[in-house]
């Protein structure tokens, strides 16, 4: 969340920096100062009634001494009534911290200076392009018909299982979404230096409030009940993405520097109910409720984060590299920008069977945003301060785009799909060409 002493010193600032995304969230700074405010005489007012208790105490103390009773009983009750109304004001001070809270935690990120200006995702600058869009001595078809003809994705029986949205992989196709993770896996923990984590696959609401999350996207969210307990329901939920537990390994934890940097890589799959999203019942594997991802996170020093994003772009890109898929880097305008982040590239890669790129990364700097909220912090060896580090999470990446990219650059005249050679060892197969492995 954003600091309530940069809104109070800067409101003029915060404000600009929100209402370059576009959304309104500006005119919620008023609020936040207003109820802040609000907090703090409350706060003076308990401080002079406690400390008019303490001097009533000791007077009463003295008229005892001196023998008069019936002043005495009278500050006693005086005293009494100070008591009375501390609580009280106690209350009302947690109320309203509670709702300026509760609107800190609605406001997003702030954009960094270096994100362009913009409304929309058609404003997205690129930055650069890697390799050459394939040329094909034929109409490249779809990877709905690809998978169809291979026998890879059994889109029917998925929905069958599920519902739309849900996708079952089959033998060959199985194999390769199995092969594609292992991948990148191994490009990012063995090269890349990332340690991998296995987090679990549910988390607790603090975790989806630490990143952010929560309560914005609290309607994309599949809450677990255990059982017929109905009281349990929401008290879980199915991980949306990995840098939801990975980010918050640390959460409530005061650091040394010397563990950081800390860079974490972790596969899970990723449920996103995408309430109203447009698309979702829609036949392929473009925008799905279910999917897997291997996610980087990384817990660096401020003055280190924006290096550390550089490299983490650098690592997501290079798993495409590898596999030769043709692809752009985009940088993330403020209108476009996400929830939490401060800045974001977007790598979207070329899909010749849509005629269009699709992304499968977004690489982001949430700067301190994520780290207050989970309130992780590190200790500075300069001067011995408590510091909130900044959360960096990526894409390494994200599939089934990934595997609908590769399917339609890579198929063959006669319907086969070649397997890149990186792939091969996992794959042990060089040509897809349908049938039971």
């Amino acid at each position: 969340m954003l600091d309530v002493k940069l809104i109070r010193d800067q409101p003029d600032r915060v404000r600009e920096r929100l209402a370059s995304r576009g959304a309104g969230d500006d005119a919620r700074v008023d609020e936040v100062l207003a109820l802040d405010e609000e907090r703090r005489r409350l706060l003076a007012e308990v401080e002079t009634l406690k400390a008019t208790r303490n001097r009533v105490a000791k007077e009463i103390g003295a008229l005892m001494g001196q023998k008069k009773v019936a002043e005495a009983e009278a500050r006693k009750v005086e005293a009494r009534t100070l008591g009375d109304r501390i609580p009280l004001l106690d209350q009302q001070v947690a109320a309203v911290v509670a709702k300026r809270d509760d609107l800190l935690l609605r406001l997003p990120n702030l954009p960094h200076a270096d994100v362009p200006a913009g409304a929309t995702a058609a404003d997205n600058p690129v930055v650069r392009a890697w390799g050459e869009k394939p040329a094909f001595g034929f109409a490249p078809r779809p990877h709905t018909d690809l998978c169809q003809s291979l026998g890879l994705v059994d889109f029917e029986r998925g929905a069958k299982l599920s519902g739309s949205g849900f996708l079952l992989y089959t033998g060959w196709g199985a194999r390769l979404e199995r092969a594609l993770i292992q991948f990148l896996l191994d490009r990012h923990v063995l090269e890349h230096g990332y340690t991998e984590i296995s987090p679990p696959f549910l988390v607790s609401r603090d975790v989806m409030l630490g990143v952010g999350q929560f309560p914005k996207f609290e309607d994309q969210a599949y809450a677990v009940q255990e059982g017929l307990d109905a009281a349990t329901l929401g008290r879980l939920y199915l991980v949306p993405t990995a840098e939801a537990p990975v980010a918050n390994l640390h959460r409530d934890e005061l650091l040394p520097e010397s563990r950081l940097p800390l860079h974490y890589c972790a596969y899970t799959p990723c449920f996103r109910a995408e309430a109203g999203a447009a698309g979702v019942g829609t036949r392929g594997m473009i925008r799905v409720h279910q999917f897997d991802k291997v996610e980087l996170i990384k817990i660096v020093k401020p003055e280190d984060g924006y290096a550390e994003h550089e490299r983490m772009l650098a690592d997501a890109e290079r798993v495409l590299q590898l596999l030769g898929l043709h692809y752009r880097v985009v940088l993330l305008c403020t209108g476009d920008l996400g929830f939490a982040s401060a800045k974001t590239y977007d790598i979207e890669v070329w899909a010749p069977g849509q005629g269009s790129y699709l992304e499968v990364s977004s690489v982001s700097n949430c700067e301190e945003f994520q780290a207050r909220r989970m309130n992780l912090r590190f200790k500075r060896e300069a001067d011995g301060l408590n510091v909130f580090p900044h959360i960096l999470n990526g894409s390494g990446t994200a599939l089934a785009r990934l595997y609908v990219a590769l399917l339609e650059t890579f198929q063959q005249p006669d319907g086969s799909v070649l397997v890149p050679d990186p792939l091969r060892p996992y794959l042990r197969a060089d040509r897809l060409v349908g049938g039971v492995p």
